[in-house]
C-alpha cells in the first residue's frame, strides 16, 4: 500500500510552528528526569503530580499568544486536565500544535570513544502512526555529539546524521514534521572557533543525509546548538554573547539550505 502524501500538511504545520513572535514549549521531561524539579520542592514524583504540573503549564492564561507548539512526552500525551480533556486536544483547541518526543535515549558507539547514537528507530514507525492518530503533528529527536580527544569521529558524525535522516523520513511518512536536533555538547575546554568548525561539519553531514533520504525541507525544522566556548574554556566566564551569536549565524548561513522552513533554538 502506497504511503499517503502529507506534503501540504507538513508544510502548513511547519509554518504554524514558526509563527513570528511565538516559541515552542518543551514539556517532554521523562518521569525519571522530572524528579529533580520535584525533589527541590519536596513533591512526590507520581503520575498524578506530573499530570498536575503539566496542567499548570498548559492552562496558563493567554499561553496561545506566545506558544506555537508543545512537545509532549509519551505519558503526558495520554494524560488529561482535571476536567477530562486530553492535553493534546486541549492545546489544539487553543491553536497550539501538539508534538511528541520520539527518541528512546542514547546508546554508546562501539569505537572506544564513548560517543553516542540515538536509540528508537525500530519502534518509530508504529509510534509515529500512533501519535499522529492521537493528534500530534510534529516530533523531536535528539542526537548528541561531543568535542575533544578526536571527537566527533567520522563514525559518530555519519551514524548520527543517518539516524536523524531516517527519523525525519519516518516522521514525514506518517504526517509528523520532524525537528532535527544534532547537538554539539558544550562540555570541555574547546574554543568557540573549534565549536563552529565542528558544528559546520556536522550540519553539512546532516543536510547531506536529509537530501539522500529525500526529506521535504519545507516540512522540516532544525534545532541546532549555539556556537559557544566549552564549559572549561578560560573565556567561558566572559561576556561572549555577540561573538557566539555571530558565529552561530555564520555557521547556519554556511550550511542550512534556504528551503528549510525554520530554525528553533531551545533556551
Amino acid at each position: 500500500m502506497e504511503n499517503k502524501d502529507y506534503s501540504k500538511e507538513l508544510i502548513e504545520t511547519a509554518h504554524r510552528i514558526c509563527t513570528a513572535g511565538k516559541g515552542i514549549l518543551a514539556a517532554d521531561e521523562s518521569p525519571a528526569s522530572v524528579v529533580k524539579k520535584f525533589n527541590g520542592i519536596g513533591l512526590e514524583n507520581s503520575a498524578e503530580n506530573r499530570r498536575r504540573y503539566r496542567e499548570m503549564l498548559l492552562t496558563t492564561p493567554g499561553i496561545e499568544q506566545y506558544i506555537s507548539g508543545v512537545i509532549f512526552q509519551e505519558e503526558t500525551a495520554k494524560q488529561a486536565t482535571k476536567d477530562g480533556v486530553n492535553f493534546l486536544q486541549y492545546v489544539a483547541n487553543l491553536g497550539i500544535v501538539p508534538g511528541i518526543k520520539v527518541d528512546k535515549g542514547l546508546g554508546i558507539l562501539d569505537n572506544g570513544k564513548e560517543e553516542n547514537f540515538t536509540k528508537g528507530l525500530e519502534a518509530l514507525p508504529a509510534m509515529a502512526a500512533e501519535f499522529y492518530a492521537l493528534g500530534c503533528r510534529f516530533a523531536k529527536w535528539r542526537a548528541v555529539l561531543k568535542i575533544g580527544d578526536g571527537c566527533p569521529t567520522d563514525l559518530s558524525i555519519s551514524e548520527n546524521a543517518t539516524g536523524l535522516a531516517k527519523y525525519a523520513l519516518i516522521c514525514q511518512q506518517n504526517g509528523l514534521v520532524p525537528i532535527v536536533e544534532p547537538e554539539i555538547l558544550s562540555d570541555g575546554p574547546h574554543s568557540a572557533e573549534e565549536c563552529q568548525k565542528v558544528t559546520e561539519k556536522v550540519l553539512s553531514a546532516v543536510f547531506k543525509a536529509l537530501a539522500d533520504h529525500k526529506i521535504l525541507l519545507e516540512g522540516c525544522l532544525l534545532k541546532p546548538n549555539m556556537i559557544s566556548y566549552g564549559s572549561e574554556h578560560p573565556n567561558k566566564k566572559n561576556n561572549n554573547i555577540v561573538e557566539e551569536a555571530v558565529r552561530t549565524v555564520r555557521a547556519l548561513s554556511r550550511t542550512v539550505p534556504p528551503a528549510l522552513t525554520g530554525i528553533t533554538v531551545f533556551i
